[in-house]
């Protein structure tokens, strides 16, 4: 009898999913994925539009990515971060930042080492880890400030440590790492001869004063530092599924040699739409971070009539809420009851740590607010069913 492959029987059925359907059954109003429900610039979409009109960008685009965007992924890597980065061997552009980090894990890390994870942690990354042959090794973020210990995260590193998987700003938290944690990233890196994959999509939802700091442009980093981005972050387009992953042509060839035989090309009219976006000027980012900061105000004002406790994100378009002044069960239950019984879905956060840590986040959960004002606001109705 015909079966399936061994690596993938522990996997089942993402979280996302499961909340997914669960909303639909009982109409709620959707905080669990991070998918906004609005368009992103006008501008960009035109640009699609012609692409897919001029007739000439309607087959296969180059394997590492058309060259006007990897020269866009360039430039912007120089004015953001002051990296000089090589597009014809430094860049590569891929289906999505999740594929970006697979190739990266699949071309750069052996059977048998060991890549450190920070938890919470983005739940494609630990099966890209297994299927490489490799073990994850967990440092967790602590609440309610969501910061790492650093004898833990000294304890996690050994000689088998191939790669760490940074993200920042991080996903769920909201948190955007301090230089000095970047630093003793950074310094534990090179004492151990360790590769970064760091996860950057989130650069430029960015609040208040919070600064994001590209771990590459730290000495001795950008050596030994591939950096992942991603339109649909960047630019609100998360259907393009377009990302890209830049950094020393030494690691990039790894990169590049896995990624040719699991996606090999990225949707080439979606790729010349980015590469406008690129040129776009710097006041698109600062109204992108201007409307967010809204909706983030929104989301927090809500929660907070709602009973719920929240640090209020640095970053990122998600929040995690301690729920424990408004109900006594763990999150998985909360997460059950929220859509049936309040009418807004959210995400369980257990499943963005390893089984020895979960409890860390029982009284937790994830909530999105890439959606419109107006879906904050009857979110906030909702959930101050909570405190009543």
């Amino acid at each position: 009898m015909p079966r399936i492959a061994n690596r993938v029987i522990p996997f089942g059925t993402t979280i996302f999913t499961e909340m997914n359907t669960l909303a639909q059954q009982h109409q709620a109003i959707n905080l669990g994925q991070g998918r906004p429900d609005f368009d992103g610039a006008p501008q960009v979409i035109d640009a699609f539009a012609e692409a897919l009109h001029s007739g000439r960008y309607n087959q296969y685009a180059p394997g590492q990515g058309a060259l006007n965007l990897r020269q866009g992924v360039a430039n912007h890597a120089a004015r953001a971060y002051g990296l000089e980065v090589d597009i014809q061997r430094g860049v590569l552009i891929t289906p999505g930042a999740t594929e970006a980090i697979f190739a990266a894990l699949m071309g750069l890390v052996d059977t048998g080492d060991e890549v450190i994870v920070i938890e919470p942690f983005f739940d494609s990354y630990v099966p890209g880890i297994l299927m490489a042959g490799a073990t994850p090794v967990y440092v967790a973020l602590h609440p309610p400030t969501w910061t790492f210990d650093a004898d833990e995260l000294r304890a996690a590193f050994s000689p088998k440590t191939r790669a760490i998987i940074l993200n920042t700003p991080h996903n769920p938290t909201g948190r955007v790492f301090t230089r000095l944690e970047l630093a003793l990233i950074a310094e534990l890196c090179i004492e151990f001869d360790v590769t970064v994959i760091s996860d950057e999509v989130y650069e430029h939802l960015i609040f208040d004063e919070a600064e994001h700091i590209a771990i590459a442009s730290l000495p001795g980093m950008f050596e030994r530092t591939v950096t992942v981005g991603s339109a649909g972050k960047t630019f609100g387009m998360t259907g393009w599924k377009i990302g890209w992953i830049y950094g020393h042509p030494d690691l990039l060839r790894g990169v590049g040699q896995a990624h040719q035989y699991i996606a090999f090309a990225a949707n080439h009219p979606a790729q010349e739409a980015v590469a406008f976006a690129f040129t776009l000027p710097s006041s698109y980012y600062e109204e992108y971070r201007a409307l967010y900061t809204v909706k983030r105000d929104l989301m927090m004002a809500g929660l907070n009539h709602a009973g719920l406790k929240a640090l209020t994100p640095e970053g990122t378009y998600f929040v995690m809420a301690d729920f424990s002044e408004v109900f006594d069960g763990d999150d998985l239950a909360f997460a059950h009851y929220l859509p049936k019984d309040v009418g807004v879905a959210c995400i369980p956060p257990r499943f963005f740590y390893s089984e020895a840590h979960q409890a860390i986040t029982r009284h937790y959960v994830r909530l999105a607010f890439c959606k419109g004002d107006e879906t904050l606001r009857a979110a906030s109705e909702r959930l101050a069913k909570l405190k009543r």
